[in-house]
Formats: C-alpha cells, sequence, structure tokens
C-alpha cells in the first residue's frame, strides 16, 4: 500500500484535533498512525541527523508546514512522497541542527515563507516574530502563538496551536534542553510557561532523548510508578523504530523532573531543602549534564 511504501521515513502520523479516546494502528515496521474519528491535519516526525526530528505538519489540500528542518534530504523526501506544497518553515532557535536544511529548501520551495525570532545567527527569515505574535500561515488555517522560552539559547521561541507545541530544545519528554546561553531561573521560568499550557497538549520535541531521560528520572523518584510505565511504553516503541514523541503535557507534568521542581520526592531527592525554586532546578541540571545510563 501507499502507507507501506512510505516506510521507516515516517515516524509519527496524528490528527491535530485528536479527541481522547484515539486509538493507535501499527501500519508498518517504522509507522505509526494515530486515528481520530475526525482527522483533518497530518502531522509527522521526521528523522534527521543523529536523534533529530523535523516536524511536518500538513492539510487536506496538500499545503505543508515544516518546524527545524536541520537537514534537507529527509524533509524533502517527505514532501515529494506525500505531494505537499511546503509554504512555511518555523524555527525555534538558531542551531545548526535546527536551521541547517533551509537554504536548500528555500531553493526547492522559492514561495517558502521562514518564520523566525529576533535573533541574526536565524540566517536569512522572511518574517520574525516574539512572544504575543501570532502566526497565520498563508494559504491554510493553521495558526500559532508564540512563546519566548529562552533558556536553551536566548532568542529560543516556541510555537502553539491546534493543541501542539512546537518547543524545539526547550522541553524534551521526561527531560529539557541543555543550558548553553540562559541562567537556570530563565529555562524554569520557560518550563513554568509551557507546563501551564492544556494537559491535552502534544509535545513536538526537537529529538529522540525520551529513553535516558526517563532513566534519570527514575533515578530521582524511584516510588513514581508513572515513570517506569512511561519507560515500558517508550522502549516498545523504540523497539519497532517508533518515535517516542509527541508526549502529551499531562504525561509530562507526572513524569518529567524538572516540571516537578516542588515535588517532595524530587526536593528530597537532590537535597534541595532550604533552596530557591530555580536553585533546585540548577542542581537537577547539574546532575542531568553528569548523568550516565548504566550497562
Amino acid at each position: 500500500s501507499r502507507r507501506r511504501r512510505q516506510g521507516a521515513s515516517i515516524l509519527a502520523q496524528l490528527s491535530c484535533d485528536a479527541p481522547p479516546n484515539f486509538h493507535l494502528t501499527r501500519l508498518a515496521k517504522g509507522v505509526s498512525i494515530i486515528a481520530a474519528l475526525m482527522s483533518t491535519h497530518r502531522l509527522e516526525a521526521i528523522p534527521a541527523l543523529t536523534d533529530n526530528y523535523i516536524w511536518l505538519l500538513a492539510d487536506e489540500s496538500g499545503r505543508a508546514v515544516l518546524v527545524d528542518p536541520g537537514e534537507a534530504a529527509p524533509a524533502l523526501k517527505a514532501l515529494r512522497e506525500r505531494s505537499l506544497e511546503l509554504v512555511a518553515i518555523l524555527l525555534t532557535h538558531h542551531h545548526y541542527d535546527h536551521i541547517d536544511g533551509t537554504t536548500e529548501l528555500r531553493m526547492a520551495f522559492p514561495g517558502v515563507e521562514v518564520i523566525a525570532g529576533h535573533d541574526p545567527r536565524f540566517g536569512e527569515v522572511d518574517r520574525r516574530v516574539a512572544e504575543g505574535d501570532r502566526v497565520e500561515i498563508g494559504g491554510t488555517a493553521f495558526a500559532f502563538e508564540v512563546l519566548d522560552v529562552p533558556g536553551h539559547t536566548l532568542s529560543h521561541i516556541a510555537y502553539h496551536g491546534h493543541g501542539l507545541l512546537f518547543c524545539g530544545d526547550t522541553l524534551f519528554s521526561a527531560g529539557c534542553g541543555r543550558l548553553f546561553e540562559g541562567t537556570p531561573a530563565q529555562m524554569l521560568a520557560s518550563l513554568d510557561k509551557l507546563a501551564a499550557l492544556p494537559g491535552k497538549t502534544k509535545v513536538c520535541c526537537g529529538h529522540e532523548y525520551t529513553l535516558v531521560n526517563l532513566a534519570f528520572a527514575r533515578g530521582i523518584e524511584p516510588l513514581n510508578d508513572a515513570i517506569p510505565r512511561r519507560y515500558n511504553e517508550v522502549r516498545q516503541l523504540r523497539a519497532t523504530q517508533q518515535p517516542s514523541l509527541p508526549s502529551i503535557m499531562s504525561s509530562e507534568l507526572v513524569c518529567n523532573p524538572f516540571l516537578r521542581v516542588d515535588e517532595i520526592a524530587v526536593i528530597a531527592a537532590i537535597d534541595g531543602a532550604g533552596q530557591s525554586r530555580s536553585e533546585r532546578f540548577a542542581e537537577l541540571r547539574r546532575r542531568k549534564d553528569n548523568f550516565q545510563v548504566s550497562t
């Protein structure tokens, strides 16, 4: 079938408006489809580089948006196989593994609009946005609110709309990004902002780091039953080359230690009594930076 021929390049396909009772159907190795009663849009996680995902969002008319294309080849392949017209590229931050495919994609689709934050390191951009801006994608019904989420980088932004959160390297499933430019207080404020989004929000992160993140989380909260359940679920998905993403914000709130700095068990695990929230976050981040999975 056509879906089977898509092969392992499609790692996730789902309705952007999936109701709570959606079901998961496996069609082929590396292909998962979350089917909903009223599927109007398609979201796919396209693997790129070593562990990146490029997010592809398409409507029924064949117009598509890419988020953080770190390389062009897998994105072009997906677009051509599905006969999609690329109309916009959303960039969350300036790191090469999130933007390097943009120039080649521009050449393939000359009318594409590139949208990014106010940072010259993004390169050639058609529209600069910041928190409070609403990004409407021309020719589609797609519209996103922009959130400033400094921490991983100072100019990092996220896009929220249609029940989706494209958060780059700010929030990962069961983890968060390293602090290359921002402070612990900035990153914690960014994570607090994202954690306040509706629990059913689908979290579309930039990397497949979930298993190692959950291994770290299990060491912080060994009595949190939600963590091993999520770990086993993700391990099964990865064993069949399927993504652990998108995750759901409600799951992150119970499994992600970086969203749980106020929990008694987390405070005890890092000897954080008497510390401020940002100090506790900084200690968690320090421990994660030095964490190695036992073999």
